[in-house]
């Protein structure tokens, strides 16, 4: 059974930081492309970050770049996303993505929500 469960999100003043962890079973985590993407109400899922299986090959968004950090720890299996100076527009649902280095196998967690409010 593949699971991927997302944690670390919550309430979160403007300018301050979050670090988001998804945690990955039931399939070999190394051999799978890594990436967060966030969706707000009425809004098209976004990809915010990803990495490559090794942790070398890294993207950003535009939006987050120089604030946002994903890393991922291939041994405990989890994907990492550290959030710094988090805007009120960084409020979204975020989601833990998986897919195989060949082909189009994937797999969702099913998000954690980051509020950034005063």
């Amino acid at each position: 059974q593949v699971q991927l469960v997302e944690s670390g999100g919550g309430l979160v003043q403007p300018g301050g930081s979050l670090r988001l962890s998804c945690s990955a079973s039931g399939f070999t985590f190394s051999s799978y492309i890594m990436n967060w993407y966030r969706q707000a109400p009425g809004k098209e899922r976004e990809l915010v970050a990803g990495i490559g299986r090794a942790g070398d090959t890294i993207n950003y968004a535009d939006s987050v770049k120089g604030r946002f950090t994903i890393s991922r720890d291939n041994a405990k299996r989890t994907l990492y996303l550290r959030m710094n100076s988090l805007k009120p527009e960084d409020a979204d649902v975020y989601y833990c993505h998986a897919k195989f280095w060949i082909g189009r196998v994937e797999y969702w967690g099913q998000g954690t929500q980051v509020i950034v409010s005063s």
